[in-house]
């Protein structure tokens, strides 16, 4: 399993949100540059970033900072957060990211999700936000009428090959994964699964890493200190 140490930008900042939520935002740290070196330091291999005003608003604002990132860590760049054109597209994988995330589109414009894939491939992820088992779009600020199993199997069917499943319920709230969720995709799809939301200890890495996940994204934990990135890593493996 691949660990994904992750960086929510907002404004240049590593930020977290508690559940989605930008009035309850914590700034980490002013230099994300400054994070993604720590990672790198601890083992790790990938890097997952959300851009969160893009992820509102639809823009790259903080499009300068991802480049910075990929340039000066060589870590594998995932990204996501507002990207729902394919100038966007073009723009995050011409700057030399490795995979862009799509939530929104891919749930409101699959004709869009299909001219993405056709023209990329496996640089191509989707992002299913799962809120009450229907998927959430818009930056988790709207739930859609899409049952997320259903939406797995449809992607799975366009040929979309990595999904990041995030419960939003677990987001933040170092609770703990939702282990029976993964389980049940992990069973059912042979899409790279890449489980986010509340994993918050060891106990919720070596789980995933027995349910035949592909990676596992660690937020809040890395940043509060009650995960050990580098040893996490190792556990991963």
């Amino acid at each position: 399993m691949i660990l994904y140490p992750a960086i929510d930008l907002y404004e240049g900042k590593a930020v977290r949100l508690f559940k989605g939520d930008y009035n309850q935002m914590t700034v980490y740290n002013e230099n994300p540059l400054a994070v993604a070196r720590d990672f790198v330091d601890c083992g790790a291999t990938h890097i997952h970033m959300v851009d969160l005003q893009g992820a509102r608003d639809g823009t790259t604002t903080n499009l300068e900072t991802v480049q910075t990132i990929k340039k000066q860590t060589g870590l594998f760049c995932e990204v996501g957060g507002g990207i729902r054109t394919m100038e966007i597209v073009d723009r995050y994988l011409s700057a030399g990211i490795d995979r862009v995330i799509l939530g929104t589109a891919a749930v409101t414009d699959p004709d869009f999700l299909a001219a993405a894939l056709a023209a990329y491939g496996d640089k191509i992820a989707v992002g299913i936000d799962i809120k009450d088992g229907f998927v959430a779009i818009k930056g988790w600020t709207e739930t859609s009428d899409r049952d997320a199993l259903c939406f797995c199997e449809k992607m799975e069917q366009m040929g979309v090959k990595t999904v990041i499943c995030t419960d939003i319920s677990k987001d933040g709230a170092m609770q703990g994964a939702n282990h029976g969720l993964y389980q049940t995709l992990s069973e059912n799809f042979t899409l790279q699964i890449i489980a986010s939301g509340g994993v918050s200890g060891m106990e919720d890495i070596e789980k995933l890493a027995k349910q035949n996940i592909h990676g596992a994204i660690v937020g809040k934990a890395y940043y509060t200190g009650a995960i050990d990135l580098a040893k996490a890593i190792e556990v991963a493996k």
